[in-house]
C-alpha cells in the first residue's frame, strides 16, 4: 500500500473525519533515533533493504502538537515521508571530525522554492518545515549535542546577498529570510549555543539588472544578521566570475582571461560595481554595526575552488573546472583581512581533477607566503608598514611605485620585525611583520606595490597594493 494512502487510513481509524491535506518528501543519508518521533501511536520507521522511511504526521498549521489526540477532535494533517538511510553518515563524519579536531555543520532541511520564483523560499510551508526541523534537531539533542565536533547547523537555502529586509513581521520582510527565521528559531530551541551558518554568493556583475553595490550587500548582511544566523560566510564568487580579484588602482586593466567567458572582454571597472576586497570590508564594517547592537554574528570567506569555465570541466555537470592555488592564494589576499575565518569546500571534484590537481598543489606549496594586509604604522621611532598575512617569517619585502628608479628590498630578519603571535579577530595562522619606511620620500596618494618573498625564492602570488594617504 502507498505511504500516503496508509497514513491517511491510520489517521482516519482514530476519527474516521480526519484527512491529509498534503504529503511532503524529505531524502537523507542519515539514520535518525527514536526521539524524531512525537506521536509513535501514528508515527513510524519503515525499514526496506537499506533504506529506512520515517513517517512523520503533523497537524497542518504548524503546531506539532505534543498531545497526539487524534480521535477527540477530527483535523487536517500533513504527512512527512523521509527516506532515510541504514547506517547514520552524520554518526560516521563525527568520528572523523573528532580525530583531527574539525567541527561538522549538517544542514538543515532545505525549504521547498516558491514556484512562481525559484530563487525564493515558500512560506506557505514554514510551518511543516519547522516541524520537521524541530524533530531532526531533537534527536540531534540527544543522540549527538554533547558532541564537540558538531560545530552547529548548516543553512542549506542559497540566495544571493543583496539589498534585502528583515524586520520580524513586516510586509517589507524578504520571504526567503522569513524562511530563515523561523528554522532558526527552531535551532535556538533545540540546540542552543550552536550557531548557524549560512553561505550565500555574491554577484557584482554591472551587466545585469541583480548585480548589487558593496552598500547593497552590506544591507544584506545586517537583514542576514537579524533572522538568528551566527555565522555568515559569502562565496566570494569569483570561481562563477561573478565578481574580480583586483585592486583599486586596476580598475582599467583589462579581466582575466578566464572571466572573459562571463563579463566579456572588458576591464574589471567596466565589469564589476567592485572587488572582493570592496564586498569584505563592507560586510565587515556591517557586522561590527550588528555586533553593537547585539547580533553575535561571525564573518568567514568561502573561497570558492574553481574557475567559471574550461576546456576540460571537472564535473559531469556544468563547465566549471579546475582553477590552481596561485588563484586561491590571491582570493585569500583580497579577504583574508576582514574575517576571523576562511573556508573553501567541494562540491564536484574540483579539487582532484586536473594534472597536477589542486589538492597537490596545496600539499607542495603550503607555506608559500600569503599576505593580507599592509598599513602604515610606526614602531617605536621609525616609521615603517606594518604587513599582516600567513607565513611571513624570514621574508624580503620589496616596495616599489610609480617614479622609483628601483625597488627597494627590506630583509625582514635583518631590519625588521616578526612576530608570529595570534591576531585576535583574524583567521588562525595570521602572523605580522613590519619594516622600515621613510613615508616622506613616497609620493602623496601613490599606490605601492609590496611583494614578499620567502627565504628559498617563492613570491606571494598576488602582491599587497597600499594607498599611501
Amino acid at each position: 500500500m502507498p505511504c500516503a494512502l496508509a497514513a491517511e487510513q491510520d489517521l482516519q481509524k482514530a476519527n474516521p473525519n480526519n484527512r491529509v491535506t498534503w504529503n511532503y518528501v524529505y531524502r537523507t543519508d542519515e539514520h535518525f533515533g527514536p526521539d524524531i518521533f512525537r506521536c509513535p501511536g501514528l508515527e513510524r520507521s519503515i525499514p526496506v533493504g537499506k533504506t529506512v522511511y520515517y513517517r512523520l504526521i503533523a497537524p497542518e498549521d504548524g503546531t506539532d502538537d505534543p498531545g497526539c489526540d487524534f480521535t477527540t477532535k477530527a483535523g487536517n494533517y500533513h504527512v512527512i515521508l523521509i527516506a532515510a538511510a541504514a547506517e547514520d553518515s552524520l554518526t560516521t563524519l563525527l568520528g572523523l571530525a573528532d580525530r583531527f579536531h574539525m567541527k561538522v555543520f549538517p544542514a538543515l532541511p532545505l525549504a521547498p522554492r516558491d514556484p512562481a520564483q525559484p530563487t525564493r523560499a515558500d512560506p506557505t510551508h514554514i510551518g511543516t518545515l519547522t516541524t520537521l526541523t524541530r524533530r531532526i534537531l531533537q534527536d540531534y539533542g540527544v543522540r549527538l549535542g554533547r558532541r564537540d565536533s558538531l560545530g552547529g547547523v548548516y543553512q542549506p537555502f542559497e540566495l544571493q546577498m543583496r539589498q534585502m529586509t528583515y524586520t520580524g513581521g513586516g510586509e517589507e520582510d524578504h520571504p526567503t529570510l522569513t524562511v530563515y527565521a523561523e528554522q532558526h528559531e527552531i535551532v535556538e530551541q533545540e540546540l542552543p549555543g550552536k550557531p548557524i551558518l549560512v553561505s550565500p554568493y555574491l554577484d557584482a556583475r554591472k551587466k545585469v539588472s541583480f548585480g548589487a553595490t558593496p552598500q547593497q550587500v552590506a544591507q544584506g548582511f545586517e537583514a542576514l544578521a537579524r533572522t538568528g544566523v551566527g555565522i555568515i560566510a559569502p562565496q566570494d564568487s569569483r570561481g562563477t566570475g561573478k565578481v574580480g580579484l583586483f585592486w583599486p588602482d586596476e580598475r582599467d586593466d583589462p579581466v582575466d582571461d578566464r572571466l572573459k567567458p562571463v563579463v566579456g572582454e572588458t576591464t574589471y571597472g567596466t565589469a564589476y560595481h567592485g572587488s572582493t576586497r570592496d564586498y569584505y570590508r563592507a560586510m565587515a564594517q556591517a557586522r561590527e554595526k550588528m555586533v553593537q547592537q547585539g547580533h553575535q554574528v561571525e564573518l568567514w570567506a568561502n573561497v570558492e575552488a574553481f574557475e567559471p569555465s574550461a576546456t576540460q570541466p571537472c564535473g559531469a555537470q556544468g563547465t566549471r573546472g579546475a582553477t590552481d592555488k596561485d588563484r586561491l592564494d590571491t582570493a585569500v589576499t583580497m579577504t583574508g583581512r576582514y574575517v576571523s575565518k576562511v573556508i573553501s569546500y567541494m562540491w564536484s571534484d574540483f579539487f582532484t581533477c586536473g594534472a597536477p590537481p589542486l589538492a597537490d598543489q596545496i600539499a607542495g606549496d603550503w607555506n608559500r607566503p600569503i599576505p593580507v594586509d599592509g598599513i602604515h604604522k610606526g614602531r617605536g621611532i621609525q616609521d615603517g608598514l606594518e604587513i599582516r598575512g600567513y607565513n611571513l617569517g624570514a621574508t624580503r619585502i620589496s616596495l616599489s611605485w610609480e617614479g622609483l628608479p628601483a625597488p627597494r628590498v627590506l630583509d625582514v630578519a635583518s631590519v625588521g620585525w616578526y612576530d608570529p603571535a595570534a591576531v585576535p579577530g583574524l583567521p588562525v595562522g595570521i602572523q605580522t611583520v613590519w619594516v622600515p619606511v621613510d613615508w616622506a620620500e613616497v609620493p602623496q596618494d601613490a599606490w605601492i606595490r609590496v611583494e614578499i618573498t620567502s627565504a628559498d625564492g617563492r613570491a606571494a602570488a598576488e602582491p599587497l597594493h597600499v594607498h599611501a594617504t
